[in-house]
């Protein structure tokens, strides 16, 4: 199964950058056809998964995707579903 993957760790300090970087990954996995992408904003102390669950939770944002998930074994990761 082939994913992608974005991590945050190298912006999570520019919000400007944050949003800018979901909204291209998410339309680059969307339009390469993959069924899972992975965004990475690590463990730490929660406030950067929250801000990409509250991204993805977008009503814009949802139309570019099926499902999405906090990784059971792995806090740190979200995984997003596509229709492939």
């Amino acid at each position: 199964m082939a994913t992608m993957t974005l991590d945050l760790h190298p912006i999570f300090r520019s919000n400007r950058d944050i949003d800018l970087a979901m909204r291209q990954f998410l339309l680059r996995a969307a339009n390469a056809g993959v069924p899972v992408a992975e965004i990475i904003p690590g463990k730490g102390t929660g406030r950067l998964k929250a801000r990409v669950l509250s991204f993805l939770d977008q009503k814009h944002i949802k139309k570019l995707y099926v499902r999405r998930e906090s990784d059971p074994g792995n806090a740190g990761r979200v995984r997003v579903y596509f229709t492939a």
